[in-house]
This record gives C-alpha cells, sequence and structure tokens, in this order.
C-alpha cells in the first residue's frame, strides 16, 4: 500500500427537521447508497465500516448497513458526541492508511428530537459534569438550554476580551442563510437579516434563536480507500485525504476559568496545527472551510481556533467579507450547522460530501473558485476534536 487515503464516493440525504425526518436506518441505508454509487462499486467490496449515531441503541449502524446487504464484514458503531460522524471517517482513513483494509464504509446518521439536547440518562454522572463545574464557577447557573449556555458563555466572554459590535454574531447567520439558499440538502434556505436575527427569541448571552443549529434528521456517508484500490476497480481517486488529527480535551479546558477553552477551543487548535504541521500546509492557503457552527458565537471562535485569522480579529474577518463568496475564505458554503441542520452523526460526514463536492468541481452554485485544499474542522463537547485535511490530486 502506498499513498494517502482517497474519498471515493460521497453521499447524503436531505437534512429535515424532526417532525418530517424519516426513520434513522432508512435515512443511513439511503445515504450509504448514494456513497457506494457515487464511487462505483458494490458494497460486496466493502471490507469494513464504522458508523456514527449518537442517539439510539447499539448496532443501530447494523440495522441500517443490513439494508443495504449482509456481508459479515465488521460494523463498528462511533459515538462522540457532534464529531461522532468525523470520528468515523478517522477510524476509516486510519484503517485504510495502516493497510488494515483497502475499502471501507463511513456512514453517520441521527434521527432526532424536538427541542435543546438534553442528557438521557438521570442515574449515573454525565460526561459534562466536569464542564458543568467550570462553567457554573464562572458565569452562574441558568434555566437556558445547557448548549446555549456553554457557547453562549463563550461569545460573551470573546465579545467582553475584545469588544463586539451587538450585531457582529448575528451576521454569521445572514450569511449562512445565503450560502444555504443553493444548497438543497438544508433544512433553512430562506434568507434573513440582522434585524431579524436579532429580534428573534433571547436565549443566553448573546445568542438568539436565529443563532442556534436546530435539530435535524439526517445522514451521510463516505467510501474511503487505498489508490490502489481505485485504480484496481476503475474509480474516481482525486481527493485525497492529505492529513487528518483528533484531539481531546487539555487541562487548560478546566483549570483556566475560560469559557473559550470550555467549549474546545484549546482542542480544535491543538488538531488545527497538528494537521498543518503534517501537511506543510499553512493556513493562508485554505480557500474554503467546513467548520462546526453549531452556534453563531462557535463559528466565530473557529476562525481565531484554525488560524484562518490572528486572534482578536474575527471581527473584521467578518466585517471585511472574508469568510465568504469574494473574501479570503469561503466559511460553510453548504450553509453550515446554523441552515443545513445538525443530526450529530451525520455531521462530520455531510461536512466531508461538501468539500469532496467542492473539491471535484461538482458545487454547482456553491462552487469556490480554484479549490485544491479544503479544510474540515467538527467538535463534540466532552469532547473531541476531528481536523480533516482534503486535497486535490491528479
Amino acid at each position: 500500500m502506498s499513498g494517502k487515503a482517497r474519498v471515493a464516493g460521497v453521499g447524503m440525504v436531505p437534512f429535515s427537521t424532526p417532525s418530517r425526518s424519516q426513520t434513522y436506518d432508512v435515512m443511513g441505508e439511503a445515504a450509504a447508497k448514494a456513497a457506494l454509487a457515487d464511487a462505483g462499486i458494490d458494497y460486496s467490496l466493502v471490507q469494513q465500516a464504522y458508523v456514527g449515531h449518537v442517539y439510539g441503541d447499539s448496532t443501530s449502524g447494523q440495522t441500517a448497513l443490513y439494508g443495504v446487504g449482509q456481508s459479515g464484514i465488521p460494523i463498528v458503531n462511533v459515538n462522540n458526541n457532534c464529531s461522532t460522524g468525523s470520528s468515523a471517517l478517522f477510524l476509516a482513513r486510519q484503517a485504510v492508511e495502516a493497510g488494515i483494509a483497502d475499502c471501507v464504509l463511513a456512514l453517520g446518521f441521527e434521527q432526532m428530537q424536538r427541542g435543546a439536547l438534553a442528557s438521557q440518562w438521570t442515574d449515573r454522572p454525565t460526561p459534562f459534569d466536569r464542564f458543568d463545574e467550570v462553567m457554573h464557577r464562572v458565569q452562574g447557573k441558568s434555566e437556558a438550554p445547557f448548549a446555549a449556555q456553554y457557547f453562549g458563555g463563550a461569545g460573551a466572554a470573546y465579545a467582553e476580551k475584545y469588544g463586539l459590535a451587538p450585531d457582529t454574531f448575528a451576521r454569521i447567520s445572514v450569511k449562512a442563510r445565503q450560502h444555504a439558499a443553493n444548497n438543497p440538502y438544508a433544512v433553512f434556505r430562506d434568507p434573513v437579516s440582522v434585524e431579524e436575527v436579532l429580534a428573534s427569541p433571547q436565549i443566553f448571552g448573546p445568542l438568539t434563536r436565529l443563532q442556534c443549529c436546530p435539530p435535524t434528521g439526517g445522514a451521510a456517508a463516505a467510501v474511503i480507500c487505498t489508490p490502489e484500490f481505485a485504480a484496481k476497480h476503475g474509480l474516481r481517486a482525486d481527493v485525497q485525504i492529505r492529513a487528518q488529527a483528533m484531539s481531546t480535551d487539555l487541562a487548560s479546558t478546566f483549570d483556566d476559568n475560560d469559557m473559550i477553552k470550555v467549549v474546545g477551543y484549546d482542542m480544535a487548535q491543538a488538531a488545527a496545527d497538528q494537521v498543518y504541521e503534517a501537511s506543510g500546509v499553512s493556513p493562508e492557503d485554505i480557500r474554503v472551510v467546513e467548520l462546526h457552527d453549531c452556534f453563531t458565537t462557535n463559528e466565530l471562535l473557529s476562525y481565531e481556533a484554525l488560524r484562518l485569522t490572528p486572534e482578536g480579529t474575527a471581527e473584521k474577518f467578518i466585517l471585511d467579507g472574508d469568510n465568504t463568496y469574494g473574501g479570503r475564505v469561503v466559511t460553510n458554503p453548504s450553509g453550515g450547522l446554523l441552515s443545513k441542520g445538525h443530526p450529530l452523526g451525520a455531521t462530520g460526514l455531510a461536512q466531508c460530501a461538501e468539500l469532496v463536492w467542492q473539491l471535484r468541481g461538482e458545487a454547482g452554485p456553491r462552487q469556490v473558485d480554484d479549490v485544491t485544499l479544503a479544510l474540515q474542522h467538527n467538535i463534540g463537547l466532552g469532547g473531541a476534536a476531528v481536523v480533516t485535511l482534503y486535497e486535490k490530486v491528479a
């Protein structure tokens, strides 16, 4: 085996609100079949599968893939909160590059319920107890949804540290809708104004409802293979994973009493730095990014965590239009989580699909010009950050 893992095929289903969502097995099967069809191979050639989902029973991955076929291959279920889809991709890429398998399927799906995220178990410690201790120490307790407390608190901390105009975060929601208007897979495609975003119900800190990603159902998948496998079977192999890193929380998350670090800034930056170092690529070389905009506040923080702009300059980055078409780097051409939706297990693989389409020149009206490199950023509190660099190759 030689060379980096190739993304031979991607697929996803349109995301939808919980009231309109299909069941997870139907969505997962459809996304897997779409990725296989895009690659041009039969499921019988897949040697392993990693399947991500957060809410649902164990072995749900098998249930979804048994609709595709019962070939007896290893199927591993993956759960890493909001970075679950990218974690499945991380494992698939590792298996291929380590020579364990020549062709692996990464699949993610989620059938979500209406309303804010909540813990499902009340008879045991939650993975967020340590995070809650810091949050309550820094900003007290609130009845607001817990994720909004985290990310709203982080946004408030950033605004206090650097000083922001009241509409800065809201501009990110406006941009997200502008991008999503050209994405048939997105849930929310109608434009909104800064005034409408700010007038929507207050959630926590600077966050209003239109600055929070919606719970949605959805599924996405990718076929990952070696260059040799692609050549043998005549598959498209012009997109490779040039570098990828996963990091988890550092001591600073809990010791520094900083809400920006509580929501994963340091682990995201650590993963990004590993990718830049491993690839030899500079942040200045990146022209398109799918990043984890679960809230407008986290998109702004991610600009700096990924080193797309120096610390303390994110507001200027936004006001100068450097985060959209015609600027320095197009962030979330898909519309991101804010507009496309956030089915937790599917998000990372939907980001993968968007960037593969961008690198192939298949993104239609969302296409970014002259794309040869694409960066993906996906985080899950608790925590895990996955950063992936894709490259167009001959």
